[in-house]
Formats: structure tokens, sequence, C-alpha cells
């Protein structure tokens, strides 16, 4: 059983989806995202959140089982957060400074 495909995807509020048989399109506050949903899975959104099972047993459909669920995650959080770089500087006699160019 896939550790990451078992669990659901939280739709966090102000975020949106529409599921259709070969694509999913999530919408936010940030824009809009999509990706297809290869043969083998099926997609469902429960209430907040948005199931992904596979269609039988077979190997290959329980390998894209968690692609899948990551693939749609990474849609939502696109669409909600958008993308954020952390830098830690750890140790001693290091003087850094952030310079943002463009």
């Amino acid at each position: 059983m896939s550790r990451i495909g078992k669990h659901p995807v939280k739709m966090p509020a102000g975020v949106s989806a529409v599921i259709s048989a070969e694509e999913i399109v999530v919408k936010g506050k940030l824009g809009e995202l999509k990706t297809h949903i290869p043969h083998g899975v099926s997609v469902k959104q429960e209430n907040d959140s948005i199931v992904v099972t596979p269609v039988s047993n077979d190997t290959a459909h329980r390998a894209l089982w968690g692609t899948v669920r990551a693939n749609i995650n990474n849609l939502v959080k696109g669409v909600s957060e958008g993308f954020t770089k952390k830098l830690e500087l750890i140790g001693v006699g290091y003087r850094a400074q952030s310079k943002v160019k463009f």
C-alpha cells in the first residue's frame, strides 16, 4: 500500500478543483494549474479533499497512485501558497546579505 497515496489532499479555503476524465484543474488566489490524470488511477473530490485510488491491484496502477497524489498536492500548494525559498546559514564567521536580482 502506498504511504503517500492513501492520504487525501486537503483543499484550503479559496481553492477549487475541477476533475474531468483525463485532467484535473486547480484554481486558487495565485492562479490556475492543471495536470494529466493517467489511466490506472481514479480521482474523486469528497467534501474539502481530493482522494486518489488505484483502479486495480496491478503493479503499474499502484506505482502511479502515490505519484498522482503528490502531483495534485503540488498543484494545490502552488495555487494557494506559491513558491518559497528558505536559506539557513549555520556557523560562525560568515557574513551574508540577501539581495534579489531581477
